[in-house]
């Protein structure tokens, strides 16, 4: 199909705005959906269910664990004043909440550059973590937001046992968030990316969160803790054309998973435009919540 010379050129620019960093596409897509009001929503509903069930002379603690430059920071770090702990393996949004812990003379907020998937998967690593990071003192909170996609679901059992055995204090919540493994609608972030990545890589999205949160209610060893479960839907639609594909480069993981050639990067960016930009069509992403109370 034939495009004029306009539509050309944003065509050329949608391909080349996966150049763009990590921190920038999570921002465009911070700014331009609905993602974290509906995280910062769930989050008031697990804060209010952790601050009922300890005393209220008590100061709470939390850890954001790949916590980015942390959307939900001025929620957390009015909840927990016995500390805050971000943590991420990438210093550039680190740097952006030093700056604002700076800037807002803020005193009980620390920023924590690690790998969590090295740092609090094993448990004796996790305790290590516990006394060198977090002075000893466990979490009334932990959350998880959009940074299980850099783990091994294998992994998650172990991961989430020793959050739950060593970093997690009594009454305590675990909130973890991430793209539902499972959506047929061709408008959704969940279908995008199985179809493309399918069909260039022959690979599908197979982090499943509410199948693990099934899976670990019914472990005997958690037998007592509370497991909730709820998908909700987001939208995300950006007048940006550029900035609208830096959006659809991150969630096809491109370019630290998947190298998409020239001609495949095309393809996907005249689909986008095609069926998403022009007719103003927002994308859809069904996102699960997993809440673990202790």
């Amino acid at each position: 199909m034939r495009r004029d010379t306009a539509e050309s050129s944003l065509i050329k620019k949608g391909m080349l705005a996966g150049e763009t960093d990590m921190y920038n596409e999570d921002t465009i897509w911070s700014q331009n959906s609905s993602d974290k009001v509906d995280i910062a929503q769930e989050l008031m509903r697990v804060i209010r269910e952790v601050f009922g069930s300890v005393p209220v002379s008590r100061n709470l603690r939390a850890l954001s664990i790949g916590s980015g430059p942390e959307p939900q920071f001025q929620i957390l770090e009015a909840a927990f004043r016995g500390g805050l702990y971000l943590l991420d393996i990438d210093s550039v949004p680190l740097s952006v909440i030093s700056s604002r812990i700076k800037s807002h003379f803020v005193d009980h907020v620390s920023t924590i550059k690690a790998d969590y998937s090295k740092c609090l998967v094993i448990a004796k690593d996790a305790e290590r973590f516990l006394k060198d990071n977090l002075g000893g003192s466990r979490q009334d909170l932990v959350t998880l937001y959009h940074s299980l996609y850099y783990s091994n679901e294998s992994d998650w059992a172990e991961l989430f046992g020793s959050l739950y055995d060593v970093i997690l204090a009594d009454n305590g919540a675990i909130h973890a968030v991430m793209m539902s493994a499972n959506c047929s609608e061709n408008d959704s972030t969940t279908w995008l990316y199985n179809y493309f990545a399918g069909k260039f890589f022959g690979c599908s999205n197979d982090q499943d969160l509410l199948a693990f949160g099934k899976q670990f209610s019914e472990n005997v060893r958690f037998r007592g803790t509370s497991v909730r479960l709820e998908t909700h839907r987001v939208k995300f639609f950006s007048d940006d054309f550029e900035k609208f594909m830096a959006v659809i480069w991150m969630i096809l993981l491109y370019p630290d998973v998947h190298k998409y050639s020239s001609d495949q990067k095309k393809e996907i960016t005249e689909y986008v435009y095609s069926n998403f930009f022009k007719p103003r069509k927002p994308l859809i992403q069904m996102q699960d919540h997993l809440v673990i109370s202790k």
